[in-house]
């Protein structure tokens, strides 16, 4: 006989998925009162009831005893198994309509669905699943569940420019992982969050710190952690301004970390080593440029909207410091076309190279941008993009003063 109330919830699905009211599916042989405490799983179904609503809705009894743990685990496996479009609104469908499931196997879904979000560039979509599956790491009690929860929402948040509030789940994920003894994967995998956090908080110190404690956890591996953290420890030495160890560190990940293990973030590596020699004193545009010449044809395989937009930025970046301007203009304008999928911070250097090329064409307005670019980033505790940005504001001001401006685009 089929419980509640995941007969209930099912018997609703099935009707609504018909187009039927209550009053309709009821038909002459049940009252809708009872259907609908049916429904709402306050009566347990009869023998008779669960025959009679297997008839109306053209099924057999049986049908009714696909209970949660099938349909979502059926629905986990094809998303985990394939990750296409279709596998993931199956399992999306699954869990909002099984949510009496454990919590362990909705926590799994939530993970997945999460994953999803997160490549396409969605992280408010991330979010929404990553706070529930806090939730649910909480509610099942493991350590190392509510570890990575918490250490992917410190990632997302940072992505959505929520400094203090990333920093306080990547610290908490800190401090279970050390109290629970966890292993050398989830360790690290907090470390990754914990420096990103942090140096954009303007705790370089901290950062750097913890920066040269995952580079120990990870020696000796080549796998998509070792890679990452090597991105990682570049990203603080760029905040240090010592380009030469960022170089060194994003360099081995080049080498030594191939496609064939995750193509998404070989991709990533090579954009973030184009923005590394644009970054450099002096820049090295040759450099650059041969980063996004290895990383345009991945896109073909990998092209999700965030990664062809970061590519996009990177390129507009480019074109601007060869004195491309029409170049980064129209890059800027492609971008503009689109529904933003990238980081907050990539999006705020985006809107620095924009005001840039205003600033450049004798446009005053570029000033007054960057300064509310910066002094929004000040106020959202970014520290360390707050710096940059007022960094590029005094250079502009320079420039513009000593006339230096290029011309208007044709």
């Amino acid at each position: 006989m089929p419980r509640q109330p995941a007969f209930g919830r099912r018997l609703r699905r099935l009707r609504t998925d018909r187009g039927l009211s209550q009053s309709a599916l009821a038909g002459d042989g049940m009252s809708t009162g009872y259907l609908s405490r049916l429904e709402s799983g306050a009566r347990q179904p009869t023998e008779r009831a669960v025959t009679y609503l297997a008839g109306r809705l053209g099924l057999e009894p049986g049908d009714f005893e696909e209970t949660a743990a099938g349909s979502l685990a059926h629905a986990l496996t094809l998303a985990a198994s394939t990750g296409s479009d279709d596998a993931v609104d199956t399992l999306r469908e699954a869990l909002a309509a099984e949510a009496h499931e454990t919590p362990v196997l909705r926590w799994q879904a939530r993970w997945l669905l999460a994953r999803h979000r997160r490549l396409q560039g969605d992280h408010p979509g991330e979010r929404e699943h990553l706070e529930e599956l806090v939730r649910l790491g909480d509610e099942v009690g493991l350590a190392e569940l509510r570890v990575r929860g918490l250490t992917r929402l410190a990632r997302c948040l940072r992505s959505l420019g929520e400094i203090p509030a990333a920093l306080d789940a990547a610290l908490t994920a800190h401090h279970l992982a050390q109290d629970g003894e966890l292993g050398a994967e989830d360790r690290a995998a907090v470390l990754l969050a914990l420096v990103s956090v942090a140096a954009e908080a303007g705790r370089t110190p901290q950062a750097r710190a913890h920066a040269d404690e995952l580079v120990g956890l990870v020696e000796g591996r080549s796998d998509a952690l070792w890679a990452e953290a090597m991105w990682t420890a570049a990203a603080v030495r760029v905040m240090q301004g010592d380009h030469r160890a960022a170089q060194d560190y994003l360099e081995q990940a080049l080498e030594r970390f191939g496609g064939h293990q995750d193509l998404v973030l070989w991709l990533r590596l090579r954009l973030a080593a184009g923005r590394l020699h644009l970054q450099k004193i002096p820049p090295d545009p040759e450099a650059a440029g041969r980063c996004v010449t290895a990383a345009e044809p991945a896109l073909a395989f990998v092209g999700t909207p965030r990664l062809r937009q970061e590519l996009t930025a990177l390129k507009a970046d480019l074109a601007f410091l060869t004195s491309r301007y029409d170049d980064a203009r129209d890059l800027l304008g492609e971008l503009a076309l689109e529904e933003p999928r990238m980081t907050y911070r990539d999006r705020v250097r985006t809107d620095i190279l924009r005001h840039r090329l205003r600033i450049l064409s004798g446009d005053d307005s570029g000033v007054q941008g960057l300064r509310a670019l910066a002094e929004q980033a000040q106020a959202d505790a970014n520290i360390d993009l707050a710096a940059e940005t007022w960094r590029v504001l005094a250079e502009a001001l320079a420039q513009f003063q000593h006339g230096r401006t290029a011309p208007e685009a044709s």
